[in-house]
Parts: C-alpha cells; structure tokens; sequence
C-alpha cells in the first residue's frame, strides 16, 4: 500500500475560493471584514508565518492591519494595543503571534484579547464553548485537520483516533472535536509508555509532538490515516515532520506531507474564523 497524499495546498486553496466569495458579498454591502496581527521581536519563522497570514487575508479581500513591536515592549504597552484593537469597529479578528518574549505573559495577552475577536480560538471562554459543544472560534489547526478529514471523505465516527500531544493549540482540542465527531479518541504524548501498543490500533492518528521523525512505521496499522503536525528540521537542515514520510506512506492508507499539509489549512481557517466574526457581527448590526 501506497498512501494517498492528503494535499492541504489544494484543499486549503478551495475553502479560501470559499471564503473569498463569502468576503466579496460582506463587501458588496459596505462591510470589509478586518483581520489585526500583532508580532513582538525578530524571530524569523514567526515573521514567515505572520507574512503568509497576511498575504492570504489580503488574497481573500479582507482588510490587514500589521502591527510590529520590538522584542523591547513591555506587557503594558503590548495589551495597549490589544485594547485599541479590541475597540476598533474595523478589525473583526486580533491574533499574536506566539512564542512571545519570556517578560511577557502569554496568558495575560490571550485573555485580554476580547472573546469575540479571538480568531486563534485561545481564549478560555472560546476553549470553554468548544468544550461543551457551543459555536464558537475553533482552534485554527485542529479545524483544518478536521476539515482535511472531512473532504477526503475520511470516516470520523466510530473510529478509534490516537492524538500523540497534548498542547492546549492542538493536542488537546484536538481530541475533543473528533469526539464531537463521534471517534474514541485516546491521547498520548511523548512520555506515553510502549507507544505503539495505542498508535498501532488506530484508524487515526494525529501526530503533534514536536520531535522529527518520531513516528515509523512501527508505530501504524496497516491502512491508517496519518496527519502530521511536527514542523522540524532533519540532520540535513530539510523540512521534516514528526513522522517518517518515506517508511509510514508505505503503511498508510493516507498521509499529509510536510510541508503542504497541515500548514495551509492552519491560515485557512483563520481566515475563516475572521470572517464568521465579521459575518456576525454584521448580522447583530442589522
């Protein structure tokens, strides 16, 4: 068995198709759906990130606003800037881009960003109505990995998923919106004893640790579907995810890549979020 690529380019691209249509007919009633990025210090790949976000905001038409900090700011004047967004009628979502500063709080900035702009779906109160099954602002990469699944008609319900990570941005709702989708859901992380004894029962598996090429094909079942998250770098400086591409395709029945997997589908559904904000609040204006 050869597994199928499960390509997040493509997918990505037609759900942003999707969004674009959606944004245009907010527009066509004098409504431009705004999305605010706040990024603090230098570092490399968050200024890679940020700069996709943006380019593909601006691709689906929404208004976006960058906000540069020095890695010099201090807390006060960085939730400043969050208080000025918050109050802006223009900006319907406000993310910040993660790691921070070690001087600054991550859980203060997150819960000073006002619930409803929460387009990264951090917030306790977003987590809280995730929990319970409420609608609210998913966290970006476990709703794109729900949504690769879903449009490659990948069965959900009944199946057992194994999610290897426990991050409050992946692992852990992670876990939850396969179980609202009806999967038994077993969670692991890196000091989970005799791993493959879960992964090689599952249907699923979700891998979202952070360690490169962690996971063979030792770890899976003949005809499961592998998704992974890892965003590492291999002996030779190369792209790599945390599982073993080349040996685990042999294995699956479908695999993502890295990169041009997860990646695009995580800015997607920011994206979305965005405009499901704007969309609301433009419904409540009516």
């Amino acid at each position: 068995m050869n597994g199928k690529l499960i390509d997040g380019r493509e997918i990505g691209k037609q759900i942003r198709e999707e969004i674009k249509e959606r944004v245009e007919g907010l527009k066509a009633k004098g409504y431009t759906p705004g999305l605010a990025v706040i990024i603090v210090g230098d570092d490399q790949a968050s200024h890679t990130y940020v700069k996709n976000k943006q380019k593909s905001s601006v691709e689906v038409g929404m208004k976006s606003e960058l906000i540069k900090l020095p890695a010099t700011v201090t807390e006060e004047e960085l939730l400043a800037e969050i208080d000025k967004l918050n109050h802006d009628d223009t900006i319907h979502g406000i993310l910040v881009q993660l790691p921070l500063p070690k001087h600054i709080d991550e859980n203060r900035v997150i819960l000073a960003i006002d619930a409803k702009k929460d387009v990264d779906g951090f917030h306790p109160e977003n987590v809280g109505k995730m929990m319970i099954g409420q609608p609210t602002f998913l966290p970006c990469t476990p709703y794109g990995i729900i949504k690769l699944l879903e449009r490659t008609n990948t069965p959900i319900q009944g199946k057992h998923a194994v999610v290897i990570g426990r991050s409050n941005i992946v692992g852990k709702p992670m876990g939850q919106l396969l179980l609202q989708r009806d999967a038994t859901v077993t969670y692991c992380h890196s000091r989970t004893a005799d791993l493959a004894k879960y992964t090689t029962q599952a249907d699923i598996v979700i891998v979202a640790v952070g360690r490169a090429k962690m996971i063979n094909e030792t770890h899976i079942k003949e005809g499961a579907v592998v998704i992974d998250v890892g965003m590492n770098r291999d002996e030779f400086g190369k792209l790599c995810g945390d599982v073993d591409f080349d040996r685990v395709k042999e294995k699956a029945s479908a695999i993502t890549p890295v990169p041009g997997g997860v990646g695009p589908m995580t800015i997607t559904m920011l994206l979305k979020n965005t405009l499901l904000s704007a969309e609301a609040v433009y419904a409540n204006q009516k």
